[in-house]
């Protein structure tokens, strides 16, 4: 995995986080570095569930439904944080 590749996720991952933020009511106390482990930990959850579903490809890269599975994922990660604390 290259520096940009590594960049790139973690970019994804707090934009995936900041949507889920934003689609589940309440106040989180969480900054930028939470956010991030949000966004890269729900879409590692997003894609899990996504290859139960549907497998991509071989040697595909992107599987359309990436995106919104990550979203779902991380309000998943969100919501089990929340009972948590």
């Amino acid at each position: 995995m290259g520096c940009f590749q590594v960049l790139w996720s973690l970019l994804i991952g707090f934009l995936v986080g900041l949507v889920a933020r934003a689609l589940v009511p309440g106040i989180d106390s969480m900054g930028l570095i939470l956010t991030t482990v949000l966004g890269v930990v729900g879409s590692l959850v997003g894609g899990f569930l996504g290859g139960l579903v549907s497998k991509p490809k071989e040697g595909a890269k992107f599987n359309p439904a990436g995106f919104l599975l990550s979203v779902v994922g991380a309000i998943v990660v969100l919501v089990l944080w929340r009972l948590v604390r």
